[in-house]
């Protein structure tokens, strides 16, 4: 039995629950003196790249200063949509962007989503994919205008797969009464991102990349030729093309990249095992779930359905994951008051990383290629983003992403050091606060 002060399991360990089964793998193999294409960053960005590179007949090295798949990708929710995570953060995406261009974005983000499931099942990706639906909790009553406009988008698309649910029908989704409402997205989807993320490399080196953990990349020169002299812990090579996907890794290295990223620490926590019963009593349909609340939360029932899977931003002054998971224990049991006296067994944390305009980013500058800045939603935006940075490096493809046609802002005299987040954390509490959102004494 849990407390409030106290909520672990015997044996809680700091430690990705995905990795239980799926670890990062150490990738090891002589640095090469010369590559067509050098990818930095062995995450989802980075291996999708790869591997539509290698599908093409270009040959990648991926390096990662880590083990490949060691970053984010292999510690997220695992929760997938396609346009149903564009405008999360954002309500006057029409006013910015226009409503054409909305359009278009939308519309590539669901059919990114079709292109994910169409992966999976071409490379045999052993994911534990599941499409499942989602369902976004209104942390307030004026939020549900909010997902009108979210659900008016999606189904723009042609999708016509998003539904608004009134406060009286939250039951049949999560068994709370803390949300107002909510927006039901019939196309969501799940997966094991720790598999997801081993299965990618494993396709990636099937179709002919080199990949490597354990290198530092410390910084590229552009040469007369175009080419790219790069200089990592492990010596020199030549690049003919450079891919940066470093996202909330991204590294005092790559300066350009780093003034148009806010990294952030995002944390989740895994429930002891509970049986299938009581998870579908807390989560009757099984879905994966996120809210309206600026400090949102994301959670979803393991593949087994044998536990809780819950997460959220805990914490904007530390990573201490052990911290993070006391409170992230309390949200869950506040929200699912069910919960109470169940004990986690899993902490952990990983760097997400939010671009200033809060949409996702691909394209070139300088010659370097980028993917990043998915802001918390980048399983299927990455895998995307990816191949259309692939497709860039060859020189085109069937059509060209709209996203490529967003700047990629930073502020002035930023560095890419997040010392506002803070502050930052502190504001979003209080507008939490102020929509009637305050987590109850659980103790």
């Amino acid at each position: 039995m849990s407390t409030a002060s106290d909520p672990f399991a015997p044996g809680f360990v700091e430690r990705p629950y995905w990795w239980e089964e799926a670890p990062p793998a150490p990738a090891e193999a002589p640095l090469p003196d010369e590559v067509e294409v050098l990818v930095v960053g062995g995450g989802i960005a980075g291996l999708a790249t790869a591997l539509e590179l290698g599908r093409n007949g270009v040959k990648a090295l991926v390096i990662d200063r880590e083990a490949i798949g060691w970053g984010a990708s292999s510690r997220n929710g695992g929760a997938l949509s396609g346009a149903g995570s564009l405008g999360k953060v954002r309500s006057d995406l029409v006013e910015t962007f226009g409503a054409t261009f909305v359009a278009e974005l939308a519309a590539e983000g669901e059919q990114a989503f079709e292109d994910f499931e169409a992966l999976v099942a071409r490379e045999g990706l052993d994911c534990q994919y599941v499409r499942c639906g989602r369902f976004v909790g209104a942390h307030a009553p004026k939020a549900m205008e909010a997902l009108q406009r979210r659900a008016e988008m999606i189904n723009a698309t042609g999708s016509e797969e998003a539904f608004l649910l009134p406060r009286e029908r939250v039951h049949e989704e999560i068994a709370t009464d803390r949300y107002h409402g909510g927006m039901l997205l019939l196309r969501a989807a799940s997966i094991h991102p720790g598999k997801y993320v081993r299965s990618l490399a494993q396709a990636a080196a099937r179709a002919g990349a080199t990949l490597i953990g354990g290198v530092e990349y410390r910084g590229a020169t552009r040469q007369a030729d175009g080419a790219f002299a790069v200089e990592t812990n492990r010596g020199r090579l030549r690049a003919r093309h450079l891919m940066m996907a470093t996202n909330g890794y991204t590294g005092s290295a790559a300066p350009w990249h780093l003034r148009r990223l806010i990294p952030v620490a995002s944390y989740m926590i895994a429930s002891e095992p509970i049986g299938e019963e009581r998870v579908r009593a807390a989560l009757p349909k099984l879905r994966v779930y996120g809210d309206t609340k600026k400090i949102l939360y994301y959670f979803r029932p393991s593949p087994d359905y044998t536990r809780i899977l819950f997460g959220g931003r805990a914490s904007f002054v530390d990573n201490d994951a052990r911290r993070a998971s006391v409170r992230l224990h309390r949200f869950m049991v506040d929200l699912i008051p069910d919960l109470a006296g169940v004990r986690i067994t899993h902490g952990w944390f990983g760097n997400v990383a939010f671009a200033f305009d809060m949409m996702p980013h691909v394209g070139v500058h300088d010659g370097i290629h980028y993917a990043m800045g998915c802001n918390g939603s980048g399983v299927v935006a990455m895998t995307h983003f990816g191949r259309v940075a692939a497709q860039q490096i060859m020189g085109g493809g069937n059509s060209v992403s709209a996203f490529t046609r967003l700047t990629f802002p930073t502020r002035p005299f930023y560095t890419g050091n997040p010392w506002f987040m803070p502050l930052v954390g502190t504001a979003y509490q209080l507008r939490d606060r102020l929509d009637g959102w305050r987590v109850k004494d659980v103790g």
